[in-house]
């Protein structure tokens, strides 16, 4: 089959390589109707995951079919179209049982999917932990509408989840790609007092000018003036960096307020430094990580309710076979893309 590889630094190609088979009694095999890229695939490409193994599958965010299931696996079965989780966790370690399954201490915990072992820009994917990754998709909801769940869009849930977001809040999002898009969609869920959006490309504040009307728009320049002049106590009360640039981390931590939250969900290709003299005093709480992707059901469940569409997002779409095309465009943020649908015809 045809698989998208990494073979070194810079360097994706197109393999052969055999169809999966049920390997542990918990696998299921996925056939992949519908992909996406990522910007972790880039980081991947660019040599900064250096867990990543020169040789595996790309891809962590589909959806499919279930071809096969192993003898443990009692939740999907041959014929459901599911989700697939960006991370594989065992539900019984300590991290687990604490709902932290990014660091799921199994040899397949966490993000391996893509990463350490082949993942979804291919046409089938073995998924360890199936009980765990894969989640059924309602029969009102489109692959389109649930190709996120399992990666971006569970990284815009879980950041909101843990800022401890209230209706009194100011919140402001730091990037309007993807990851920054889907947290902005989850943060409107907790109804907070007023958003702000920082982003600089032009097609990027278009589109939240044009799909969300009532968030407010600012650009990194004049964020911290604007910030200010709309915030009561000095800033935001909650801020979430979504965009892992140069100068993100650092606008974030000045943009908020003293004891706010800042929550990082960006993943950087760079050390980022924390000037502690110059923010003593802010008792600022930092959250950090990567996602703890284990509430698809549940974003699911608002998807079929029509509480979330990320659709929208969806601004290209390319076959399997074109997917080099599709990684020039999003790699170089031609076009005015967001998001690309890879489809397997």
């Amino acid at each position: 089959m045809l698989a998208y590889t990494y073979s070194d630094k810079n360097t994706f190609t197109f393999s052969d390589k055999p169809k999966p088979t049920i390997i542990d009694p918990d696998d299921a095999v996925v056939r992949v109707t519908m992909s996406s890229i990522c910007s972790s695939d880039l980081h991947i490409k660019h040599g900064t995951v250096p867990r990543a193994i020169p040789g595996i599958t790309i891809g962590h965010e589909m959806v499919g079919i279930v071809e096969s299931v192993g003898s443990q696996v009692s939740k999907v079965k041959s014929g459901d179209r599911v989700t697939v989780n960006v991370e594989t966790f065992c539900g019984d370690c300590f991290f687990c049982k604490r709902g932290f399954v990014n660091n799921c201490t199994d040899k397949n915990g966490g993000w391996a999917l893509g990463c350490r072992i082949d993942g979804g820009q291919t046409d089938f994917v073995r998924v360890p932990y199936a009980d765990n990754g894969l989640n059924k998709i309602p029969d009102n909801v489109s692959d389109e509408q649930a190709l996120f769940v399992g990666d971006v869009l569970a990284t815009g849930f879980w950041a909101t989840r843990i800022s401890e977001i209230t209706e009194e809040d100011t919140v402001l999002i730091i990037g309007a790609g993807p990851t920054g898009i889907c947290t902005l969609l989850c943060t409107m869920l907790k109804n907070p007092a007023k958003i702000i959006v920082c982003e600089k490309n032009r097609d990027r504040i278009s589109f939240i000018r044009n799909h969300y009307p009532d968030v407010s728009v600012c650009e990194p320049e004049n964020c911290k003036d604007y910030i200010l002049n709309n915030s009561a106590h000095g800033g935001a009360d909650v801020v979430i960096e979504a965009a892992g640039g140069n100068d993100t981390f650092r606008l974030a931590w000045e943009c908020a307020r003293p004891n706010a939250i800042v929550t990082i969900v960006a993943l950087y290709e760079e050390d980022q430094m924390l000037p502690l003299p110059k923010m003593y005093g802010k008792n600022l709480t930092f959250k950090t990580g990567g996602v703890d992707g284990c509430d698809c059901d549940e974003i699911l469940s608002l998807i079929a309710n029509g509480k979330i569409d990320t659709t929208p997002l969806i601004t290209h779409r390319f076959s399997l076979t074109d997917i080099e095309k599709a990684y020039q465009i999003f790699e170089n943020r031609l076009d005015g893309v967001i998001k690309i649908a890879i489809t397997n015809d």
